[in-house]
């Protein structure tokens, strides 16, 4: 089942020298996956958005045994030889997440020495973020907006106001010690807790040395790449309905997770990009609060939850369930400009013998074209549901779109005739060798 190595190059040649990967729900997707596939034709794998509130999950097949690795800051495209790694300027960085990160993949035998390179210009999230993040949700009471309390909030609250903390910063240790002295007296003082500011101040003078082989500005690093015809994946993190701008604010991140905000937090022009892949669920989830139309509860949400295993890799928090909403898709298509999609999960909707798919929202009774950005609004729409008998063979071992059932096939070209956009890639596992390409 794997996909062959000309098909891989072919892939590659087809979605050209920078491909973004985009969630295009919120978030959860299975991006990661479909990321380290590519990565193995790729010459470079780029974050450019969020912190360590992802959680993508890379399953491999070593040996007859299935390996899982869960990345919250290094790219996925990290598990390949040979490939460069960038956290890019756009990004949060957790530099204790990082450390454990590198730290246990070299327990397992993989060095990032040689493959990762962090933005001089990327924020640092500190510990007294996390602390901040923690107490503003509570102070939210009913109103929480449901975030990972990564501190991820903070971090880029700082970067606006123009008083965060970079990793350039480092570079300057006795100016980066007293503004974190001082931003860290000013919170203290505002939300009234307790931290110890010398403790990481001294963790940090240690961090620096473990780190500063890796701190280089990629934004001339990767524009010389191109240059140089070398071939650009990007990662995108969450999905496009938690973006800053055009999600539904203010259950949202912190960033834009869109491809325009994967140029800002690279540093790459626009007309760069010249393909965007947008992964797609083959039923709903999101985490957290905020409107969720075709959710749903009791028995069939229960069971999309266990056979789809919808628990957070970040939070472990459970995931909430519906069927797939094709409104939500296709507002990502306009944003991210999706010219491929990855169907993911398709095999979790095995056994349902009815399946449906939300296809058009009214308002007050009457047909609307986009999701309002009224919150009230838009929990208030009437979804319009289209229903598709279902199938009960596994489809798992499929090696090839005419493996599935008719079912299954119709299922998918239902959705694809809907989105006008071909669904390229089916994810029927969670293993690396579990994806069919069309």
């Amino acid at each position: 089942m794997k996909i062959s190595i000309k098909k891989e190059a072919d892939i590659v040649k087809k979605l050209g020298q920078v491909v973004y990967v985009a969630g295009s729900q919120w978030g959860d997707e299975g991006k990661g996956k479909l990321v380290d596939i590519l990565s193995g034709h790729y010459d470079i794998v780029a974050r450019s958005a969020g912190g360590a509130n992802a959680g993508h999950t890379i399953c491999v097949n070593e040996n007859g045994k299935t390996k899982k690795y869960v990345f919250h800051l290094l790219p996925s495209g990290v598990l390949h030889e040979n490939k460069i790694c960038v956290i890019g300027n756009g990004t949060v960085v957790h530099i204790p997440t990082l450390l454990e990160e590198i730290a246990s993949l070299k327990e397992q035998g993989i060095d990032v020495h040689n493959k990762l390179k962090i933005s001089n210009r990327a924020h640092l999230l500190l510990e007294y973020h996390k602390i901040i993040d923690g107490i503003e949700e509570e102070q939210k009471a009913g109103k929480k907006v449901g975030t990972t309390r990564r501190g991820i909030g903070p971090a880029y609250t700082d970067k606006i106001s123009r008083s965060g903390i970079r990793v350039v910063d480092l570079m300057d240790f006795d100016f980066f010690a007293e503004k974190l002295r001082q931003n860290a007296n000013k919170y203290m003082s505002m939300y009234k807790f307790e931290f110890d500011i010398e403790r990481e101040i001294n963790y940090y003078k240690d961090a620096f040395e473990l780190i500063q082989g890796y701190i280089t500005d990629t934004t001339e690093y990767l524009h010389n790449a191109l240059t140089n015809g070398k071939t650009i994946l990007i990662e995108g993190a969450q999905g496009t309905h938690l973006d800053i701008d055009h999600g539904t604010y203010p259950y949202v991140t912190s960033s834009n997770t869109t491809s325009g905000g994967a140029c800002t937090g690279l540093g790459l022009p626009p007309n760069k990009i010249k393909n965007v892949v947008g992964i797609m669920k083959a039923y709903t989830t999101r985490v957290g609060e905020g409107p969720f139309p075709t959710e749903l509860g009791g028995m069939e949400g229960d069971m999309l939850r266990d056979q789809g295993g919808e628990y957070g890799a970040t939070t472990g928090r459970p995931r909430r369930c519906g069927w797939l909403d094709l409104m939500v898709v296709k507002q990502s298509i306009k944003l991210n400009g999706i010219t491929s999609i990855n169907l993911t999960k398709l095999d979790v909707l095995t056994k349902f013998r009815k399946i449906k798919i939300g296809v058009g929202y009214k308002l007050n009774g009457q047909p609307i074209n986009s999701i309002p950005a009224s919150l009230g609004e838009f929990a208030n729409v009437e979804v319009e549901y289209i229903e598709s008998d279902g199938w009960m063979d596994d489809i798992s071992k499929a090696e090839k779109f005419k493996d599935f059932p008719k079912n299954c096939q119709k299922y998918i070209k239902t959705i694809e005739d809907h989105l006008d956009t071909p669904i390229n890639f089916i994810g029927v596992g969670a293993n690396r060798d579990q994806m069919i390409y069309r």
